[in-house]
């Protein structure tokens, strides 16, 4: 939990709110997003998160539209409300110190770079097995891979078990752009003092930089899949390490207090 009160005197004279414009709507955007998506599923048996999504590139159930909408999907109740508990709590404060323009464009922007390091990844993945799987088999995997997976079943061979998912199991949820918002609020507020699970202080910084440490041993640890995508939440603080590179060339005072 962050002590906003402690660095509520940093913010910059637009003032402070506990709850800013973009960081409101994008809580009730997701929120709507979330229960609209059980209330079709029990009615109308139709799964949002089937079509919107973000799928590998070469899957049959990709479409571009995509790279956006899967940041609003979330698979249950707890997934969502992790991401969106942590939303708040660093990106409150960091659209409190920037402006909603700049902090919309940066969860947007962190988002679509977690998702296409997410796809860069798959594709190497698909590499690796791609030497055991003859054309036939692949053209087979993606006409009918996703059909099958859909009736709970998989591929009895391993390699073609794993490029079935690679290819047909689709990425969802907003913690790229989460981890995105959570290395700009280090960036921002190093020294400003977090309390893991509410009591014990930990610098932002430290946070921070643990929190990609484990990220990049659990892909690399993680390979047969625990359903996180761990390299799309490295993308989203990669990519919003960059964001705020090209910003701070850009005016050298932008984030320093």
């Amino acid at each position: 939990m962050l002590n906003k009160a402690k660095i509520k005197n940093m913010y910059r004279p637009q003032g402070f709110s506990i709850l800013p414009l973009v960081t409101k709507n994008l809580l009730i955007i997701n929120i709507l997003v979330f229960f609209a998506s059980m209330s079709l599923e029990h009615t109308f048996h139709y799964d949002i998160n089937e079509h919107f999504g973000l799928y590998y590139v070469g899957s049959s159930q990709f479409k571009p539209i995509q790279f956006i909408t899967y940041m609003f999907l979330h698979g249950n109740f707890k997934h969502l409300l992790y991401n969106m508990f942590a939303f708040w709590m660093f990106g409150s404060a960091v659209e409190n110190y920037w402006d909603s323009k700049r902090f919309l464009i940066y969860y947007l922007a962190t988002g679509i770079g977690a998702a296409l390091i997410q796809q860069l990844v798959t594709f190497i993945r698909i590499e690796s097995v791609m030497g055991a799987v003859s054309p036939e088999v692949l053209a087979q995997i993606k006409i009918e891979g996703y059909d099958i997976l859909r009736k709970g079943m998989n591929f009895r061979d391993t390699n073609l078990a794993s490029l079935n998912l690679l290819y047909n199991i689709q990425t969802i949820g907003a913690s790229g752009s989460v981890f995105g918002i959570l290395l700009a609020f280090g960036m921002l507020f190093p020294n400003a003092l977090i309390y893991l699970y509410f009591a014990i202080p930990i610098k932002a910084k430290w946070l921070v930089m643990g929190y990609g440490a484990l990220e990049l041993y659990s892909g690399f640890a993680n390979q047969s899949g625990d359903n996180v995508a761990h390299f799309a939440h490295l993308g989203g603080m990669l990519f919003g390490f960059i964001l705020i590179k090209i910003w701070q060339k850009n005016n050298p005072t932008f984030h320093q207090f």
